[in-house]
């Protein structure tokens, strides 16, 4: 990246308001706790109608592989999941923790604020209590604010390993 380009992301940076900021985090933060506190009505509402959220290893996002674990392109998919989760789907119980690192805005361009933000999450069976490390990555982020709310216009979660150690039920 040329020096005109890191000046031009750092100067489109600081314009970024403070209110925006703060509802920036509040949107990533909220997105992590529906997830965690098994409020996943309310996941989807976090994103546009039109909207894009993915799960893809690392290897396959820098070979731009569009294949990923999970693949949504609208709210209505994302809604769809909730529901299979909680009438469909036969999986072991568990629960997830996520651990976030803070939120890098890389830019804003035509009105959509470009972030990412590393994760951690902790993967709790809820038959024995066992814990482990279930997924680390980062969150490569596209918000909108439409009627004056953050919303995700895409999600894009690279995992940094290749494999899923148990079937990826829940979003990250």
């Amino acid at each position: 990246m040329s020096d005109a380009a890191v000046v031009r992301r750092t100067s489109d940076v600081a314009l970024l308001s403070q209110e925006k900021r703060a509802q920036i985090n509040r949107l990533i933060a909220d997105c992590a706790a529906f997830i965690d506190n098994f409020e996943l009505e309310e996941w989807p509402e976090c994103f546009t109608e039109k909207c894009i959220y993915k799960v893809v290893a690392r290897s396959d996002y820098d070979k731009g592989r569009p294949a990923g674990f999970i693949y949504c392109d609208r709210r209505d998919m994302l809604i769809d999941r909730v529901r299979s989760i909680r009438s469909v789907n036969v999986f072991q119980p568990h629960l997830y923790r996520h651990i976030l690192g803070p939120t890098r805005i890389l830019r804003e361009q035509d009105g959509v604020v470009y972030s990412e933000t590393s994760y951690v999450v902790v993967r709790t069976l809820l038959v024995d209590g066992t814990m482990a490390v279930f997924s680390a990555g980062r969150c490569l982020d596209e918000i909108v604010f439409e009627n004056g709310r953050a919303m995700f216009r895409s999600r894009i979660v690279v995992t940094d390993s290749d494999s899923i150690d148990m079937l990826l039920v829940l979003p990250i």
